[in-house]
C-alpha cells in the first residue's frame, strides 16, 4: 500500500483560485452597493491570512518526515555534512510523544529521518542525542566516511552513554524498534558500519555494507536484532579477488541472544560472522568471504558448550564452519562448496545436542572430510546427542556418527572396519548385526566379541560362508 502524505503546499493553487472567483463573482454582482464592497475586502483579508497560514506552515514537522537536506546536508558528499544529519535527528525526537514501547523508551511514531538518496561525508558517528529512543526510521541513502573518521568508531551508532529520555528505572535497553533501511554504508576503510549496543528489536534491512576495518554490523547485548537482505564485504568485488589473501575484519558480530541473519550475502572479510550469543539464526545467507584456504571462516561460534544456533539453507562457498564445543547446533539444507566443511574444536571437549543433516558437499577429489575435529585442546569426552548423518558428499571424504557395514567370508570370524566413515575415533556406541548363510541345515551361534578402534569384530562357533551386516552408531553417549 503506498503512503500519501498531505502537504499543505498544493492548496495553495486552490486557494488562490478560490479567491479571485470570489474577487470576480462579488465586483460584478453587487458594483454599487458600498456595504458589500467592504464585506468584500473584509472577505479577501482573510483568505489572504489562510493563504499565507498555509504557506509559512513547516511540512516537515507537520509530516513527521526530515529530510536532511533541510538542515544543510551536502548531498553531492564534498562536504562535512554530520552536524545537519545530527541536527536533523535531534529535531526528529525532540518531541515527546505517548506509546506502548519498553519502560523508558518513547515512541517517536515511526518519524522518518529520509537522507533523500543523498551521498553524505560524515566525519562522526551517526548517534541518537540521547537513550530511551523507538519507533524511528532513518532511511534512503549513502554515508561515506571522511578521512579522518576514527577507526574505532562505526558509522551508525545505536550506543549512548546519556541517560533515557525520560524519567525511568528502566536501563537495560538503549533503543527499540529502530529501524536502517535502503542505506549504503561506506567505512572508507575506517571503522564499522552498524552497531547497535543493548537496542532492542531493531531493523537492518536491505543495507550495502562496505570497505569497513574492523566490523562491518556489531550487536553487542540487547535482543532481537534482524539483518535481513543486506550485503557486506570489506572489499567491493564478486569473488576470485587478488586481494583474497589479506582480507580481515568481520561482517557480522552477534554478540548477543535470539537475533536472526536472513537473505544476506557476505563477499570479502576474514570471518563472515561471528557468534558469540545465544539462540542465533542464520538462514539464506551466501558466504564467499575468505577461501578456508587462505584462513578465512564463513560463521564461527565461539561459545562453548551453550551454542543453541540454527544455521540452514545457506550457501557456503569456499569458507565453512567453526564451532567451539558446540552444544545445542543444528546445521542442515546448507551446501558447501570448493571443500569447504565443519570444524568441532575442543574446548572442554564436549559435544551434546549436534545434528549436521541433509546437508550437500562438494570438493575437488582432495581428501578432504566434511566433518572435522580440533582437538589440539584435548580430546572430545563427553560426547552426546550427536547426528551426523544423510548428507550427499562430491569429491570429498564422507564422515557421520551413524554407519552401515557388511562383510563377505568362509570361517568363523568377521571384521567391519568403520574407520573411514565414522567422525570420532573409538566412540561406538550401539551395535547391531547379524550374520546371513545360504548353507542349508547350519545355524550357527554368533557373537559381537570385541568392539576396538571403530572395529567391529564378529565371531561364530562354526565355520560358515556367509555375510555379516553391522549398524554402529556413535552419536549417544555411553552412559546412555
Amino acid at each position: 500500500m503506498s503512503l500519501i502524505r498531505f502537504n499543505p503546499m498544493n492548496l495553495l493553487p486552490l486557494v488562490t483560485f478560490f479567491i479571485l472567483m470570489n474577487h470576480i463573482y462579488i465586483t460584478y454582482s453587487f458594483p454599487s452597493n458600498p456595504s458589500i464592497h467592504r464585506d468584500y475586502d473584509l472577505q479577501i483579508r482573510k483568505l489572504q491570512e489562510l493563504k499565507s497560514s498555509l504557506s509559512q506552515t513547516n511540512p516537515v514537522s507537520s509530516s513527521r518526515f526530515y529530510g536532511v537536506s533541510s538542515y544543510g546536508a551536502d548531498p553531492t558528499g564534498k562536504t562535512d555534512s554530520t552536524d545537519a544529519i545530527l541536527n536533523a535527528i535531534a529535531d526528529a525526537v525532540a518531541e515527546e510523544r505517548d506509546g506502548v514501547l519498553m519502560e523508558g523508551i518513547t515512541n517517536h511514531g515511526g518519524v522518518q529521518i529520509s537522507l533523500e538518496g543523498g551521498i553524505y561525508m560524515i566525519s562522526r558517528p551517526v548517534k541518537f542525542p540521547v537513550a530511551g529512543v523507538g519507533n524511528v526510521v532513518i532511511s534512503g541513502g549513502t554515508l561515506r566516511a571522511s578521512e579522518n573518521f576514527t577507526n574505532d568508531n562505526y558509522l551508525i551508532d545505536l550506543s549512548s552513554s546519556s541517560s533515557p529520555s525520560s524519567s525511568s528505572t528502566n536501563n537495560e535497553y538503549n533503543y527499540e524498534f529502530i529501524t536502517l533501511r535502503d542505506l549504503m554504508l561506506d567505512c572508507n576503510y575506517h571503522g564499522g558500519g552498524i552497531r547497535a549496543v543493548n537496542a532492542l528489536r531493531t531493523n537492518i534491512d536491505n543495507c550495502y555494507i562496505t570497505h569497513f576495518t574492523t566490523t562491518g554490523i556489531m550487536v553487542q547485548g540487547g535482543h532481537e536484532t534482524y539483518i535481513r537482505n543486506s550485503f557486506l564485504g570489506q572489499h567491493i568485488t564478486a569473488g576470485g579477488d587478488p586481494r583474497e589473501r589479506n582480507f580481515s575484519g568481520t561482517a557480522i558480530h552477534l554478540a548477543g541472544n535470539d537475533n536472526a541473519v536472513t537473505d544476506v550475502v557476505i563477499f570479502s572479510a576474514a570471518t563472515g560472522i561471528f557468534i558469540s550469543g545465544q539462540a542465533n539464526v542464520i538462514t539464506g545467507v551466501h558466504c564467499y568471504n575468505k577461501a578456508t584456504g587462505f584462513g578465512g571462516t564463513g560463521v564461527y561460534l565461539r561459545l562453548p558448550g551453550l551454542t543453541q544456533t540454527r544455521i540452514v539453507n545457506s550457501y557456503f562457498d569456499y569458507t565453512g564452519i567453526v564451532t567451539e564445543d558446540p552444544v545445542q547446533l543444528h546445521v542442515s539444507g546448507c551446501f558447501f562448496l570448493g571443500d569447504a566443511f565443519i570444524v568441532l574444536k575442543s574446548v572442554r571437549g564436549v559435544v551434546n545436542g549436534l545434528n549436521i543433516v541433509d546437508n550437500m558437499f562438494s570438493g575437488s577429489n582432495k581428501g578432504v572430510d566434511i566433518v572435522q575435529l580440533d582437538q589440539r585442546n584435548g580430546v572430545f569426552n563427553n560426547i552426546d546427542q550427536v547426528v551426523v548423518d544423510n548428507n550427499n558428499v562430491n569429491g570429498m571424504n564422507l564422515k557421520a556418527t551413524v554407519a552401515r557395514g557388511a562383510m563377505q567370508g568362509n570361517g568363523t570370524s568377521w571384521t567391519v572396519d568403520f574407520n573411514r566413515i565414522l567422525l570420532f575415533p573409538r566412540h561406538i556406541t550401539f551395535v547391531q548385526h547379524t550374520l546371513m548363510t545360504s548353507e542349508s541345515n547350519v545355524f550357527p551361534n554368533y557373537v559381537l566379541r570385541n568392539i576396538s578402534n571403530n572395529k567391529v569384530f564378529i565371531e561364530s562357533d562354526i565355520a560358515v560362508v556367509g555375510s555379516v551386516s553391522v549398524t554402529v552408531d556413535q552419536g549417544l553417549s555411553k552412559r546412555s
